[in-house]
């Protein structure tokens, strides 16, 4: 009985040995069974597994970067106000944008910054990003008020006193605005733009005394509709030039207006004879 148990058990051992060789062959390392005893053998496991080394030449597998953090989105299509209008400005003076400021982030806007975006290598969202703003910004210079307000929509002064009684044309040369006044009320006010500095527009009180729809000057042989003469050959008349190009043009003395609509609306109410002031 004891010699074949401990053949059995001999039998057993050189089995768990050999399963743990085959089992390392299989997992790529290698295996050497355990010296004799002595040599501190005896505190080793019965089967020593080593990794085999890296071959030369391949390199540790990479480790995925972590994600970066997006950049914050500051404006987007359907967003208005001043800050928009000051990111139009600048698109405008980098000629990605053609058309405004109107202070309102419109499909025109979306497609200018998609275009900046693209020329710079930034990803074209179309929304106007911390990293999209940062790279404008270092492009382009802090706009004017007229750069901001080209095509007008700047908020009108308060009305001088003169214009405080009666119907009067109030007009701003410090705003660039009209207000159209009936007995101290506003009834509507609109952007106009005035004179060069060779052809300047006068200043004073004046008195409507000529209305003429479909005029046309005959000095400069250019159209003036909705015509009120106050002073000579000076008149508030709606001018193309100012409806397509802003405040980048000036007339030869008249008070331009750009909104044709504005200035029809106009036209049917003042009569001959109202008030025109003329004031910065």
């Amino acid at each position: 009985m004891g010699a074949r148990g401990t053949r059995g058990t001999g039998t057993s051992l050189l089995a768990g040995i050999a399963g743990a060789v085959a089992l390392a062959a299989l997992a790529g390392c290698t295996a050497q069974p355990v010296e004799g005893r002595g040599g501190g053998a005896e505190h080793r496991s019965p089967v020593h597994i080593e990794v085999p080394p890296t071959p030369s030449g391949t390199a540790a597998p990479a480790t995925t970067p972590a994600p970066r953090p997006s950049a914050a989105v500051l404006w987007t299509r359907g967003d208005a106000g001043r800050q928009v209008r000051e990111l139009q400005a600048r698109l405008r003076q980098l000629a990605w944008l053609f058309d405004g400021p109107t202070g309102t982030y419109d499909d025109l806007t979306e497609k200018a910054v998609k275009g900046f975006q693209g020329k710079r290598g930034l990803p074209r969202t179309g929304e106007v990003d911390s990293v999209t703003w940062q790279r404008l910004l270092k492009m382009t210079h802090k706009p004017g008020t007229w750069e901001l307000y080209l095509m007008g929509g700047q908020p009108a002064a308060a009305p001088d006193p003169r214009c405080t009684t009666g119907r009067v044309l109030c007009i701003s040369k410090t705003t660039r605005t009209l207000r159209w006044m009936v007995d101290g009320r506003t009834v509507s006010t609109m952007a106009v733009r005035f004179g060069t500095q060779y052809t300047p527009t006068r200043e004073g009180v004046f008195h409507v005394y000529w209305k003429s729809r479909h005029h046309v000057s005959t000095i400069y042989h250019s159209s003036m509709p909705y015509a009120m003469f106050f002073s000579g050959g000076q008149a508030v008349h709606y001018s193309y030039d100012f409806a397509a190009r802003g405040y980048a043009g000036g007339s030869h003395g008249c008070v331009n207006v750009r909104d044709e609509a504005a200035i029809a609306a106009l036209f049917s109410q003042v009569r001959t004879g109202d008030k025109v002031v003329v004031h910065w």
